[in-house]
Formats: C-alpha cells, structure tokens, sequence
C-alpha cells in the first residue's frame, strides 16, 4: 500500500511539472498599447511604461509593461506617447433639415480625428437620424464619437430653431415630455427664444418628476437662480450666469417680463449692458454657491463666445478645416458672420469687453466648487466654430482663463462622464471601463497644447493609428 502511494505521488508531481513546462496559450486581445504613460484625470498621477489591454470594446488589463507577453490583433507603440480618456464634447449640435442629413453625418469623422469619442447633441431637428447613426456606430459600421442627445429642444410657440417643441401650457409640456420620452433621449435641453418664465419653471419641474436631466438657455423673464432651485441640471454658455451677477438681476428680470408678449420677449442681449454696469463680486458669490450646492453645471463654450464677439479675429476664407466641412454646412455660417460684421464700432467693443468678463467667472465657479463641462457649440448655424478642433481650442481657452490643465482635462473627460450618469463606464482609463481613448506624443498635463498632438485614438475598442485618422478625413474631405 505504501508502495502504490509512493508511485502514485511522484507520478502526479511529474505530470504538474510537465504541464508548467507546457506553453500557456496566449489570449488574443483586440488591441495592446505597450510602454505608455497613463494619465490620472481625477489625480493628475502619471503611471509610466504601462501596457494597457483591450477586448470587446473593454479595457480588460492595466499593470506594468514587459510583466508579461500579450498577442494582440492591433498593436499600437506607447513608447514615450501618453493615454488619456477620450475627450466629450459636451455642447455640439445636429441640424440643418433634411437637406443637410448627409454634411452633418461627415462631421463625425471630423471629432474622432481630434480625439472626441463622446458628444452631447444640444438639440436639432434630426433627431431621428442622429439616435441611426449612433445605432449604426454601435454596431461598429460608422466611425465617430458616442452621442448623448436631447432630441428636439422645448420652447416657446413660434421658435427661433426649426424643429423645437412650442409649449404654453401645462398640459402641452406634458405632452412634449412625453414625446421625448417616446424618443429615449437621454435630457431635456431648453430653450429660450420664446418660451415664457412661468412655462420654463415649470418644463424643468415636469421633467424632474420624470427622473429626467435638464440643461438650457433661460429667458430673460427668468431668474438663474429660480431655476437652479426648481432643479436646472445645467446652463448652457455664460450669458445667463453674468446676468445672475448682476446686483440689480430682479429689477432686470422683472423689465424682461413686462417688456412684451409673451413675457420675456426682451432679449437677454438687449440687457447684457446694464448686466455688466451693475455686476457685483458678492452676487457672483452668491449664484456660484448656490450652484455647487444643487450641483447645477455650466458649459461655458468660451471659443464659440470669442467667435461671435471677434468676427474678424481671422480671414476664414483660409481656414485649412473649410475643406472638410460640407458646403451646405459652410453656407450656413454666413448669416451669424454677416450680423457679427454688422455690429459698430462700439457694439464691437462692448462684445470684446463682454468677453473677457465672462471668460474671468470661469476660475471663480471652479473655485466655488461649481462642475465645468467643456463644449464647444460647433454645428451648423455657428460660425466657424469647426467640429473636433474647436473642443481642442476650447480646452485652450479654459487653461488661458485660469484652470489647469488638469482641471480642463477634467472638464472634457471625467465631468461630462458623471453629468451624464456614466462614470460607471467612461471617462477615466480603468478596469472594465469603455476602451474611448486618445494617444498624444505630448504630456498634456504640462501643455493643454499637446491635445492636439495626437498619434492614435480607440474608439469603442477600435484603434485608429495616424494613417487611419487622416484616411477619415480625406473621405470627408470636399472633392
């Protein structure tokens, strides 16, 4: 008996020792990127010589390179490149009508090429193809950024934007909120052309009832503060925060109500002058506190603001990115530009002035604990504001106003990720979270800069090395 054991033992110590000698059977991801620094957006901590692996649209191992061996379908050389979350513009829009279905569609290529794997669609009128094509991105047979979109924006009866949902009522507002819902949009973005302050308010209350985010523009009949506590997820531009820094905001707001029919007629620009003769440091005080207490968020859009405030800052006849923007869409950037042209003299100067206030709240908000969300406002319609490019500027402007380059990083990655419920998910390189991710040949926590300077991007689990960016683009380019 003590035999047999004997044998049995050292017979099965053979048999492991021969399996240990055996080669493992390597697993085969879809894409490695070896020998690369990750960046930390929430610390700001670099990791060196990382090897990051990715399967099925998954970031599936994170740990120090030359650990191990990894056999991959795509290998892309981190070898002195950095890897950041891809970026998310957070306001972009679609629109145009049908006849312009197609040129929007090209300018998807258009935010990839520039590192943005997410936007935020801030309302348009083709909704229904816009929720096709992120169908079809999905299923991996259109490249371009994830989409979060609003649909068709609330207004008032007779809006400013073709395709927006006019609303008076209560029972209206239902209505439109129901139609969204029927949509599957995933907020609900306002507008402020016609809408009324009483309509406004109670949108916002209707909505949150329904556990549905909201975002927008106000009216001037509308204080900023009335709607942060009625429950406004975000405000959209500066232009309604600097009117809430006014120490004389009742009095203008109460002049907006009774200016016309509907209240509010009176345009908040009309009244952006007397907002800057009468701003006051404890009223600014005094909002920002109150919207990082219920967590209110701001997209200021600051590159979008200078374009209109300095219409010949550049001879856009030149612009090297007119090339890869349909004509349809280049047609529409002339009516903002003509009005921009028009302004005198001294309504130059004042959007100049305007300007530079505005883009002085930015550090004081993110000092005040208020959540900073980078967008760009780039669409049809918004002169020379070009998809991709004008996020990368933008996160320029937000270091320049006083951010760091880290708090701007933060503002076009991990911010947009938790305003739309998916830092579960996205915007930071982790475990299991989405593979959407940017390989730049410069530290962008040194240089917001090197943004720019990008050598590959992942999107969805799919890489896109230099080459492949730049055929995106010369298939969207004007022939």
């Amino acid at each position: 008996m003590k035999v047999y054991q004997l044998f049995f033992g050292l017979s099965m110590v053979a048999l492991l020792a021969a399996c240990a000698r055996r080669p493992t059977r390597l697993e085969i991801y879809d894409v490695v990127i070896n020998h690369v620094t990750v960046v930390d957006v929430v610390t700001g901590q670099l990791q060196a010589n990382q090897v990051v692996a990715i399967s099925r649209g998954k970031i599936i191992t994170i740990e120090p390179a030359d650990k191990g061996s990894y056999a991959a379908r795509q290998y892309v050389n981190g070898n002195g490149r950095y890897l950041i979350p891809g970026l998310w513009d957070m306001h972009v829009h679609f629109r145009g009508g049908d006849s312009l279905i197609a040129a929007n569609k090209k300018t998807l290529a258009l935010f990839l090429a520039h590192g943005i794997t997410t936007v935020r669609d801030a309302g348009g009128d083709m909704t229904p193809s816009v929720l096709q094509w992120r169908q079809d991105m999905d299923a991996g047979k259109l490249p371009g950024p994830r989409i979060f979109t609003s649909g068709p924006k609330i207004d008032g009866p007779q809006a400013y934007w073709p395709g927006s949902l006019g609303v008076e009522t209560p029972a209206q507002i239902h209505q439109a909120l129901d139609s969204l819902q029927r949509l599957r949009v995933d907020y609900v973005k306002i507008d402020d052309s016609t809408i009324s302050g009483p309509a406004y308010l109670e949108t916002i209350r209707q909505a949150q009832r329904r556990g549905l985010k909201t975002t927008g523009q106000l009216p001037g009949s509308v204080t900023l503060g009335q709607a942060v506590k009625r429950g406004l997820d975000a405000t959209e531009h500066l232009y309604y925060v600097f009117k809430a820094c006014s120490g004389k905001e009742d009095s203008l707001t109460t002049l907006a109500g009774n200016s016309l029919n509907p209240p509010g007629a009176l345009g908040l620009f009309a009244g952006l002058p007397a907002a800057y003769d009468t701003y006051s440091p404890v009223a600014a005080a005094d909002i920002f506190r109150l919207m990082a207490k219920h967590h209110t968020a701001v997209v200021p859009t600051l590159y979008s603001q200078r374009s209109l405030a300095e219409p010949s800052r550049n001879d856009h006849r030149h612009d090297t990115l007119r090339a890869y923007l349909d004509p349809g869409i280049q047609a529409t950037y002339a009516r903002r530009s003509a009005k921009a042209r028009q302004q005198s003299p001294s309504a130059r100067a004042f959007s100049q002035k305007l300007n530079t206030k505005l883009t002085s709240l930015v550090p004081l908000m993110q000092q005040a604990g208020v959540t900073i969300l980078a967008g760009s406002d780039s669409g049809p319609f918004n002169s020379f504001v070009y998809p991709g490019h004008s996020l990368q500027e933008e996160l320029t402007l937000l270091v320049q106003a006083g951010l760091t380059p880290l708090q701007a990083l933060q503002a076009a990655t991990i911010n947009g990720a938790k305003f739309m419920g998916a830092a579960g998910r996205s915007g930071t390189i982790a475990l299991g979270k989405d593979a959407d991710l940017v390989l730049l040949t410069g530290n962008p926590l040194q240089n917001i800069g090197n943004i720019r300077k990008i050598d590959a991007v992942i999107s969805r689990g799919r890489a896109y090395p230099a080459a492949a960016l730049a055929n995106l683009l010369r298939n969207v380019k004007n022939q």
